[in-house]
């Protein structure tokens, strides 16, 4: 009874290979968001930063110029702050809706495979396209537009990292076999040897 349960926890161990955790595929999609969403905010802040420097060279008051110096670096700190926390949210929700689903699929299903990553990725994609603002007929032109692209991108991204999950598993198993193996072997064999010396004493 205990061997058949350890048996299908194996199996299903094996099919569940290449399953990525929820939350720390969140949390790093959240701060891939934040550094993201700042430094394309800090990017698109140059050409302001550009104008600032041009009326900072037509004020001669040092007061005036000080005052346009902070005003600069205050809207400069709060558009990248708030570029930082809108990627952040934007990639973190779609990164947890993606990993969620493919998960669930992969738990519903009993197995997981590149149709669970195409699936999550065309639903997360067709999700994120309907709440776009916009008309009835944007929105549904961005969720068949989504649910497309998502498809097309995660079926070789999906059957890549499969794939290289499948050959690290072979690895790993193989290297892990041969190390458990040669070390119980010795051990064997040190105890067989003493065994061999007690009864040579012996008689």
């Amino acid at each position: 009874m205990e061997s058949s349960e350890i048996t299908e926890e194996e199996t299903r161990s094996q099919k569940m290979a290449g399953t990525v955790n929820w939350g720390t595929a969140t949390v790093i999609g959240v701060f891939a968001g934040l550094f993201y969403g700042g430094s394309k905010e800090a990017a698109a802040s140059v050409s302001k930063d550009a104008e600032v420097m041009l009326k900072l060279g037509s004020t001669p008051d040092k007061r005036e110029q000080y005052r346009l110096m902070r005003d600069a670096m205050e809207k400069r700190f709060i558009r990248v702050t708030r570029g930082s926390i809108v990627g952040g949210i934007r990639l973190g929700m779609f990164t947890a809706a993606f990993y969620g689903l493919q998960n669930l699929l992969a738990e519903k299903r009993g197995v997981h495979d590149v149709y669970n990553v195409v699936g999550a990725g065309s639903a997360t994609a067709a999700t994120f396209g309907l709440i776009m603002p916009g008309s009835l007929q944007w929105r549904t032109r961005n969720v068949m537009l989504g649910s497309a692209l998502g498809a097309a991108v995660c079926f070789p991204l999906g059957w890549l990292h499969l794939k290289l999950v499948e050959k690290a598993n072979e690895g790993t198993g193989t290297t892990d076999g041969n190390e458990v193996k040669g070390g119980v072997g010795a051990a064997i064999e040190r105890l067989e040897g003493h065994l061999n010396k007690g009864d040579v004493k012996s008689t």
